[in-house]
């Protein structure tokens, strides 16, 4: 079945983050029976975020099932559900509680497909809320995205905008493969819109949001939007800003990144994750790789720093904003 087929609605509406994924699973869970909901308090309460709410109302208790408190057990269950037919979707209520269903993740998940040499398939989604911006405690503001994308066998993706939550988490849910859906969940509640009718790129394509020639931004999730910030000041000044938003974080599309690149001859990479070892790591070696020629500069990177995330405090102290993206920007055009 075609998951377009499910969703009556048409033309363009403008939502919340939160709303436009609620909408995408409804319009996923109407078009497949097989598809199921499954997480902590998602199902009454609608999730922490919301996310869920008046799903299990409108699709019943077994297919939007409230689960124990119990992580590996939810991946584990989710795991099962996928040899017997059905296509879990599991809700991780915030990213620090992963970690308790990472052996299920990375050991299984991630392998059963291999191991069974392609002959089953294992559509789980793992819905993930990751990122700071909302003051949270610890555990509750984490960027793990690294230990998933150096999982082979994992699909990776991060929406930024409302039209991306809705499209993206539907594709999430059609693909045969295990996908780790990274939801920035400081991006909840603002508004865009949403396109109903159509989707604008495949699940792992990345997009050019803003066009530029002097310096290419690069970053996904929340991060788009700071780098949009970044952009808008820099104009200002006289400096033309390119912005690409990753969206796919395992596989990335690099070529839309490459030949931005190749035009402004310089790329800033920016993330709240910590820099080492991580995917502006990887982003930043293969772009030097492929445009080498091209770079009239280093690839600089932004990111969270090499410390657990800190208290709520000092959390603006910790993650990049507009101006520690302009300081790289001026450092990249002083080469």
């Amino acid at each position: 079945m075609s998951i377009d087929s499910a969703d009556t609605a048409t033309g363009v509406q403008t939502l919340p983050f939160s709303k436009a994924l609620n909408a995408g699973l409804r319009a996923a869970m109407a078009n497949d029976d097989r598809v199921l909901l499954m997480g902590e308090d998602i199902g009454r309460l609608g999730g922490v975020f919301r996310v869920t709410e008046g799903l299990q109302a409108e699709f019943g208790e077994r297919r939007v099932l409230d689960t124990p408190l119990a992580e590996s057990g939810i991946v584990g269950t989710a795991i099962g559900l996928a040899m017997a037919g059905f296509r879990p979707v599991c809700e991780i209520q915030f990213d620090g509680f992963v970690f308790p269903a990472f052996d299920q993740i990375t050991s299984q998940l991630a392998k059963l497909t291999n191991r069974h040499e392609g002959r089953v398939s294992f559509p789980v989604v793992i819905r993930i809320p990751y990122g700071g911006h909302i003051g949270a405690v610890e555990h509750h503001q984490e960027s793990p995205e690294a230990y998933f994308t150096h999982t082979p066998g994992l699909r990776v993706v991060s929406p930024s905008t409302p039209n991306d939550a809705y499209w993206m988490i539907q594709d999430a849910v059609a693909s045969p493969d295990p996908v780790i859906f990274l939801e920035p969940k400081s991006r909840y509640w603002p508004k865009g819109e949403v396109d109903l009718s159509a989707r604008a790129l495949p699940l792992h394509a990345s997009r050019v949001v803003r066009r530029g020639t002097d310096v290419t931004l690069v970053g996904h999730g929340a991060m788009v939007t700071v780098l949009l910030q970044a952009a808008a000041l820099a104009e200002s000044e006289g400096i033309s800003c390119e912005v690409v938003d990753l969206r796919s974080l395992s596989p990335i599309d690099y070529a839309p990144i490459v030949d931005s690149v190749r035009r402004t001859g310089r790329m800033v990479y920016g993330q709240e994750a910590p820099g080492f070892t991580s995917l502006g790591s990887e982003v930043a070696a293969t772009v030097t790789e492929q445009a080498f020629f091209s770079l009239e500069a280093p690839v600089l990177r932004v990111s969270g720093f090499d410390v657990p995330f800190p208290a709520a405090k000092l959390e603006g102290a910790y993650l990049p904003d507009a101006d520690r993206i302009l300081e790289a920007v001026d450092r990249a055009l002083a080469y």
